[in-house]
């Protein structure tokens, strides 16, 4: 295969499962947050006995169908991907990856499809209590779907938990509960799950607000919106605190993308974290991929603080990261040459490991064996050509990330006024919070998709940190058909969001059943 052709393989593929991975995850978000929600609602009714609880939850339920059914179609989609573009990565992970992805189909899913079911057309055919723990067990059984999903994709960012296989090439699970508990697969999950309660509730207060902008079903928004804002004002509160803790866990185990989050070439103690700013390219820089962060505002000494929560901290920039350092935690990393020295003595100990157990030779099976497991740690890097390899996009992630958090912020704002609106019904003096409202329906969708970049972008070259970089983790196939099934794919899935559109708002025009 060419070096031209492996780089459109390599290219199309990413392009194919990054393209289908955003389309799936704006069904997502508001399948976790509305569960939530309509659980809430429905416990309400039950309780209080107050029908508008029951009109407003059948409303918001029909959104939810909607999402529901085209988000599983997107989902499928993208783990077939997995076998179908990915196959070197599912043959190098697959005993790990793949256990997470199988309980989520056999068990979560299984749950969350079939209490849907009664769910939504359980009304007046079950019982009132019974139709409520449908209703729970669908929220219960959608976010530990996300769970085990988030758990995998953890995973790729910091393996734990496994042994290398030298016999089969494959990595497999040596401690399940170390896969599930990392830290970083806890803080992944809490950080999306939240998010996602965050993105729920502003579309609810959107949606809400258009209703009093047409002076329609007054009361229905009104308590729509006071569920919503104290639920997100709750949710994002959580989102910030996760968020921490993931910035912790990046600086630990992926201290590249944390660097490109901030632009920092250079770093040091007490680094300060930049606010606002523009990676721009500088000559004097060692690497065309390097950036420096001009016009900047920052704040002293704050990206030691959430690195290790220490303002005196020490934090590699790019530059550090390139030509070796030790971290504030006393741990020494080589340089990338030699890490990518190490890779290929790694690469090389396997195949004559395997050609030595072949031939019986066992005392050089033993010494390739010592030599693959002293260097595995590298594993990856000898597949890279170039140590400038190991930078991501740096102004992709650095904006990413800062809009990602001004508009959290943003959220926070549009929570506490939307409660204070509601509560007071201050309907015809405060006009612009309806507008605002809905503004932040599609903010709420782009924080969350910048999100996704920050993680994704930013590991890059690495589909599992360290051990494999993505140009080797795809299938050999030819590029044409990746094209094709790109482009078939955007079509399917631009369709499928026009018609989700289309239908939604036509569910919304109609409105809820009044009291």
């Amino acid at each position: 295969m060419t070096e031209l052709t492996m780089t459109s393989i390599v290219e199309w593929s990413r392009w194919q499962f990054a393209m289908t991975a955003i389309y799936h995850y704006m069904f997502v978000p508001l399948t976790l947050g509305l569960s939530f929600m309509l659980a809430i609602m429905e416990t309400l009714w039950v309780r209080t006995g107050k029908t508008e609880w029951l009109h407003a939850e059948k409303f918001w339920m029909k959104l939810f169908a909607i999402n529901f059914a085209i988000g599983i179609a997107t989902g499928l989609i993208l783990e077939f991907q997995f076998g179908s573009n990915w196959s070197n990565y599912s043959w190098f992970v697959g005993d790990i990856f793949g256990a997470p992805l199988a309980i989520e189909g056999i068990f979560a899913f299984f749950m969350e499809a079939t209490f849907f079911a009664v769910m939504f057309f359980g009304w007046n055919k079950v019982s009132r209590r019974f139709h409520l723990a449908s209703t729970w067990l669908v929220f219960i059984g959608s976010n530990i779907s996300a769970l085990w999903i988030l758990v995998a994709n953890a995973w790729m960012q910091n393996p734990v938990g496994m042994e290398f296989n030298p016999l089969t090439a494959r990595n497999e699970m040596a401690d399940f509960w170390a896969v599930l508990g990392s830290p970083t697969a806890m803080s992944k999950f809490f950080h999306t799950v939240t998010s996602a309660y965050t993105l729920s509730a502003c579309f609810v207060i959107g949606v809400s607000a258009w209703f009093i902008l047409k002076k329609r079903n007054m009361e229905f928004a009104r308590k729509s919106i006071l569920l919503a804002s104290v639920f997100g004002f709750f949710s994002i509160l959580v989102t910030m605190f996760t968020g921490d803790t993931s910035a912790q866990d990046v600086t630990r185990h992926q201290p590249m993308k944390l660097a490109a989050m901030e632009g920092l070439n250079r770093g040091g103690e007490g680094a300060d974290f930049t606010i606002i700013g523009i990676p721009c390219k500088d000559e004097t820089l060692p690497s065309e991929r390097m950036r420096t962060v001009e016009y900047g505002i920052a704040v002293p000494k704050m990206l030691s603080f959430l690195g290790y929560h220490d303002f005196n901290a020490y934090i590699p920039g790019v530059e550090d990261i390139l030509n070796g350092y030790t971290s504030h935690e006393g741990e020494t990393y080589p340089s990338v040459e030699q890490r990518m020295a190490n890779g290929r003595k790694a690469i090389a100990a396997l195949g004559t490991y395997k050609t030595a157990v072949e031939a019986g030779n066992d005392t050089l099976a033993a010494q390739s064996l010592g030599t693959l497991r002293e260097h595995f740690s590298d594993f990856g890097y000898g597949y890279l050509e170039s140590p400038d390899e190991i930078i991501p996009n740096i102004p992709l992630v650095f904006y990413s990330f800062r809009i990602m958090v001004g508009l959290g912020m943003l959220f926070v704002l549009l929570f506490a006024l939307s409660w204070w609106f509601a509560r007071k019904r201050a309907f015809g003096k405060f006009r612009f919070m309806p507008y605002f409202a809905l503004i932040c329906i599609p903010c709420a969708y782009i924080a969350s998709q910048c999100g996704w970049i920050v993680a994704e972008v930013g590991r890059q070259p690495w589909v599992v940190q360290d051990l494999m970089p993505t140009h080797v983790a795809i299938t050999d196939i030819a590029s044409g058909w990746v094209m094709t099934t790109f482009w078939m794919f955007a079509v399917l899935f631009t369709l499928l969001l026009v018609a989700e559109i289309g239908i939604m708002l036509s569910q919304i025009k109609k409105g809820p059943k009044e009291a």
